[in-house]
């Protein structure tokens, strides 16, 4: 399916923001949110999708399994402001890449 223009500006806006923040949300919240690892990795299956170019790309399962695990990003009251960064952003890309 072909990719929106709000979608490749999100991606370009949150891509390389995910990509500092998640490895480290994971290693510091991971012991007590096993699901952020889950995260991480779909979120390296996205990274890695979106390397090989953006004008037609299929993320639907990937949105779907983060949904999912993240209870419709919702986020644990007992974590960082960098872990409810990610969410957001993960969140902002799943619904801009939704309206394709």
């Amino acid at each position: 399916m072909k990719i929106n223009n709000e979608f490749r500006n999100d991606l370009d806006l949150y891509l390389a923001k995910l990509g500092m923040y998640v490895p480290i949300v994971a290693r510091v919240h991971g012991k007590h949110h096993p699901q952020i690892y889950k995260v991480k990795d779909i979120f390296e299956v996205i990274v890695s999708k979106t390397d090989k170019g953006i004008s037609d790309i299929n993320l639907d399962e990937e949105f779907n399994q983060l949904k999912e695990i993240t209870h419709n990003y919702l986020v644990p009251n007992d974590v960082c402001e960098s872990y409810e960064a990610v969410y957001n952003m993960l969140q902002t890309l799943n619904n801009s890449y939704d309206k394709r």
